[in-house]
């Protein structure tokens, strides 16, 4: 396991300012020679011809660079809630979380999720306050959220001596000096002017107390030399402690303006933890006996490659990125997919650095790097050794918070629309297709509209699939309010033998989430009982497709109590017809309902747009559940009625200028409104009279 690795992913809000931050650490490493800017589209890891056009990230780029014979590899992840999977997937696989924070508005709904997913899998975490040139910016502030909602573990390393406009200057409490930047994003060091001494030491001396209390060897130190630290024992603490989540020091910047970026950069390099700080936490699954194992135990020759994220390539074909969590990975070497027991042969592997890469023969322990040709490897697989087979925990991407149908807009391209959905789920797996039978649509599912707005422009672009998206049917339900008895005779001559059958039935509801029950209550063999099923039969009919607006039939009884046959006109077709209409004559007098599906939906908003956001869901016929405060943030849980929540993602960000989010899962079936019903059965008729045209 080398340790001349950092793998960091850079998370955060929309807008923070990563990418401009990427390309100013990676201007300082020599990696480049001119900084990129978002706005001229030229930065190394915005590099899709979507992110140019939108001017924002979409996909997490790998930027691999090197620094004092250490190698970075930086995870540039999107901020819009739209690509969370990005951010899952980079996290998965860093040791190190760099969450960028816009001063301005100190911590949004963004850094909560990203601290909630680094608190999942247990990364180390290094706060940066951005954007400290702005007029706005409070850092002072911010520390104060962050320390209030993530710990007294949050620690200030480096604080501004003149935020705003003007701001070039900082007092790092590590080094106890004053670092004045000057265009080129290098700095001159000097001494702490007196306004900002006593603040100095003061963090200086909070640092040094967090440090000691990580270990019980440096608390002794602590208090045996009245709250200070030998040097060497300092900085190995800082190390330590950011390596087991001891410590969240918190770095300032200004991206924008090229000020902090080379000294975050030295920051890392000394203290962020290698790959081998975090070993003894990797665990996976023997696939045999489906034991868990860890990564320490494995041979050392053994390989383990986990794949985090795949993209398809212009005249490539699929890249697949991934990091070698043990031993080394060569070209050519075979290794196994533990996910379907495939052998997949090794190609060709790339350094990456943003669309630039670079062929090598193999990549060491703890990188990260991309392989192309993978014949049948995917997102979340894992590669290994026979020696030592290992599946490694999956990234546990986000549920779907909005779901459109599709159609082909030109006949004859369903097989290709299936296909390049298939394969835009094989590259991004929070975008998720299902072919609903019930409601007859192909639907897609992801974490926004924009989301499935570039999903779409993809099938167009690489299938050649237009496609028109439109709402999906909602999955009704019917069922009854009250009970009813009804007697059909179904009786048909037409020259021979003839049809009869005569059924009584009593039909009866049921609570909610019983389903359907038959009961045969004949006496007497009034009918016979080879016949009994065959009323079932014909009732099921409309199990499938209710007689109120043509949705699935729920939680009700049907007793079959009486009926009559004839000797030889009756058989099961007589039996099957005659229960299916006194079912349907039945169902239509026993005050049938319109049943439509509940979700529970839990916002996270900040507080100032609390009121806007509960006035929306009482709009969408919504019930609040309840409500409470998370780190910072309010929390809102409620029910909502699935008829109401499409798109609801826009809408919300539109409420929030894009500061809350939330999450949505079914939870039951209720009876919708009767003028709300009376549309939807209305609806359905018209329908069935234009399939009757």
């Amino acid at each position: 396991m080398s340790t001349q690795i950092r793998n960091l992913a850079l998370a955060g809000h929309a807008g923070a300012g990563k990418t401009t931050l990427t390309e100013g650490i990676a201007f300082a490493a020599g990696a480049t020679t001119r900084r990129g800017t978002i706005q001229e589209s030229n930065t190394i890891s915005d590099y899709h011809p979507d992110e140019a056009f939108r001017k924002h990230s979409i996909n997490t780029s790998l930027v691999s660079l090197t620094s004092q014979n250490i190698k970075l590899n930086i995870l540039d992840a999107p901020g819009y809630a739209d690509f969370t999977g990005e951010v899952r997937a980079a996290l998965h696989v860093a040791d190190t979380a760099l969450i960028l924070i816009d001063a301005q508005h100190g911590v949004e709904s963004g850094t909560v999720q990203v601290w909630e997913f680094c608190e999942h899998d247990q990364n180390s975490i290094v706060f940066i306050a951005n954007k400290l040139d702005h007029v706005e910016a409070d850092f002072d502030r911010t520390v104060e959220d962050l320390k209030t909602q993530f710990g007294h573990e949050v620690a200030v390393v480096q604080f501004p001596v003149n935020p705003g406009d003007g701001f070039n200057a900082i007092v790092d409490v590590m080094k106890m000096k004053l670092l004045r930047f000057s265009s080129d994003g290098n700095y001159t060091e000097e001494e702490i002017p007196e306004a900002s001494r006593a603040k100095a030491d003061e963090l200086h001396r909070q640092l040094v107390e967090i440090v000691a209390e990580s270990d019980d060897n440096l608390m002794e130190e602590y208090f045996a030399n009245d709250g200070q630290l030998e040097e060497s024992h300092f900085s190995g603490g800082i190390h330590e402690s950011l390596a087991h989540r001891k410590l969240f020091p918190v770095l300032c910047a200004s991206a924008e303006k090229n000020i902090g970026p080379k000294r975050i950069l030295e920051f890392l390099v000394t203290n962020a933890p290698a790959p081998e700080d975090h070993l003894a936490d990797v665990k996976g699954i023997n696939p045999s006996n489906k034991q868990e194992v860890s990564l320490n135990t494995a041979p050392k020759d053994a390989t383990t490659v986990f794949i985090f994220k795949t993209v398809s390539e212009p005249h490539l074909g699929d890249l697949s990125f991934f990091r070698v969590f043990h031993g080394e990975l060569h070209s050519g070497m075979d290794l196994v997919n533990e996910a379907n027991g495939k052998t997949e042969r090794i190609a060709q592997l790339f350094v990456m650095n943003g669309k630039n890469r670079k062929e090598v023969a193999s990549v060491a322990c703890g990188d990260i790097a991309a392989a192309v040709k993978l014949k049948d490897t995917h997102t979340n697989n894992t590669l290994s050794s026979r020696t030592f087979p290992v599946v490694l925990h999956p990234i546990e991407f986000p549920a779907p918070v909005i779901t459109s149908a599709v159609i082909a807009k030109n006949k004859g391209d369903e097989e290709k629309m299936a296909i390049g959905l298939h394969s835009l789920h094989e590259e991004d797996p929070t975008f998720l297709v299902r072919q609903d039978p019930e409601l007859h649509q192909t639907l897609i599912e992801g974490q926004g509209e924009l989301h499935l707005d570039i999903a779409i422009k993809r099938l167009k672009e690489r299938f050649k699939v237009d496609v028109e998206v439109i709402e999906p049917r909602i999955p009704f339900r019917e069922t009854i309010k009250s009970s009813a008895d009804t007697r059909y005779r179904h009786k048909k001559q037409s020259g021979g033998a003839g049809q009869f059958g005569e059924v009584a039935i009593k039909l009866q509801p049921k609570r909610r989430g019983e389903g359907y029950e038959f009961i045969d209550a004949i006496v007497g063999g009034v009918v016979s009982n080879k016949h009994i099923p065959a009323v079932d039969k014909g009732i099921h009919e409309f199990l499938s497709h209710g007689p109120l607006a043509g949705y699935p039939v729920v939680d009700l009884a049907v007793t079959l109590y009486d009926g009559k046959e004839h000797p030889v006109d009756s058989n099961e077709n007589a039996f099957k017809t005659a229960g299916k209409m006194a079912f349907k004559e039945a169902f239509l007098s026993a005050k049938p309902v319109l049943l439509e599906p509940v979700f529970d939906v839990e916002i996270a908003v900040p507080g100032e747009h609390m009121g806007d956001v509960m006035g929306d869901i009482s709009s969408r016929r919504g019930k609040i559940m309840g409500m409470d405060s998370k780190n910072g943030l309010e929390v809102i849980r409620a029910q909502v009625p699935l008829a109401e929540l499409y798109h609801y993602s826009t809408r919300l960000r539109s409420l929030t200028q894009g500061r809350a989010s939330h999450k949505q899962s079914f939870s039951h079936y209720e009876e919708a409104p009767r003028e709300f019903a009376d549309k939807v059965v209305a609806e359905s008729a018209k329908h069935k009279v234009a399939e009757v045209e």
